[in-house]
């Protein structure tokens, strides 16, 4: 019988760790076979989202369910039906890859001969073959999260939950890693994916949820966010000399643009007409600014999540690893 609803539900979901709300009233479905990124900074409460859902973390309000099971009232049922790959390697730095895979496989049920096949066949996937019998130890970050997503993957799950699966990786392993994973959902694979790179979830995702502060701030597909942008007209300058109010003078000088300082050296300039570069650089260069370079921008899912958390992206990127649930 073909299941129908959800593959996961989360009904006003709340969670607080010494009385700070972590997850505060959170609802939402994702749809089977869908890739769904949960968007936001470090401490927003995504990894404890990820918790309620695997039985790692109970909330103190509502309720999650997996597959149409209630996770609090059958944990093990729910649990059959999922991988989950967290964003601190839980393998074992000892054994090999093959053993790892085969330690988790026997952990899921499967006999050995199943874990045995199913461990090589996953080694070839994500081009661990030629590591497979190395200490888990001896491997790169890179290498240690493919082997953590195929340890995942071992007991062939319909939902996948991956938690900052690129962070702290090389960029060659971060595309490698952003290619299994959409290999994963044209498989038909029900992917949760937390992260903090904007970019990784316009790329990958079909639906995204903004999250800040333990709550959801917006929902939807990324081509619906993405679209009413498209009718924005964007311009990014770079410049030396830029003045601490030269975006307050810009915007007294031009009051019909939006203007933002995202990083140093750097004005983003935006409007719902065509914007004249020249009066701007000008302005800028009568000001002593040196310009030195002047770029037509296509509007992006960044620029939605500025708009609707006042968040910069920059400062999500630059964050490290660790420090928030």
């Amino acid at each position: 019988m073909i299941a129908s609803g959800p593959a996961l539900e989360a009904r006003n979901l709340a969670k607080r760790f010494d009385g700070v709300r972590a997850v505060d009233g959170v609802s939402f479905a994702v749809r089977r076979g869908e890739l769904f990124g949960f968007l936001g900074p470090n401490g927003a409460g995504k990894t404890t989202t990820i918790n309620l859902f695997t039985g790692l973390a109970r909330p103190d309000s509502g309720s999650v369910s997996i597959d149409g099971i209630d996770c609090l009232r059958d944990p093990r049922a729910a649990q059959a039906r999922i991988g989950v790959v967290p964003d601190e390697s839980n393998l074992y730095p000892e054994l090999t890859g093959f053993d790892n895979l085969c330690f988790c496989g026997a952990l899921y049920g499967l006999g050995k001969a199943i874990r045995k096949k199913r461990g090589a066949e996953l080694l070839e996937t994500f081009g661990l073959a030629a590591a497979g019998e190395r200490k888990f130890a001896g491997y790169s970050r890179g290498m240690k999260r493919r082997l953590a997503i195929a340890a995942g993957l071992i007991h062939r799950p319909e939902i996948l939950f991956l938690d900052e699966p690129t962070t702290g990786i090389d960029v060659a392993g971060a595309r490698a890693i952003r290619s299994l994973i959409d290999g994963l959902r044209r498989e038909g694979t029900t992917v949760f994916l937390t992260t903090h790179y904007i970019e990784e979830a316009e790329r990958l995702c079909d639906r995204v949820a903004f999250v800040v502060a333990g709550r959801i701030a917006a929902l939807d597909s990324v081509e619906r966010f993405v679209q009413p942008e498209l009718a924005r007209h964007v311009l990014r300058i770079s410049c030396r000399g830029l003045g601490g109010n030269t975006a307050e003078e810009l915007a007294g000088g031009f009051p019909d643009f939006e203007f933002r300082v995202p990083a140093a050296g750097e004005i983003r300039v935006e409007a719902d007409r065509p914007l004249p570069v020249g009066p701007l650089v000008r302005f800028l260069e009568d000001r002593s600014a040196e310009v030195t370079e002047a770029v037509r921008v296509r509007p992006s899912l960044e620029d939605v999540f500025v708009r609707l958390t006042g968040l910069e992206a920059a400062a999500m990127a630059k964050e490290k690893k660790g420090g928030g649930r």
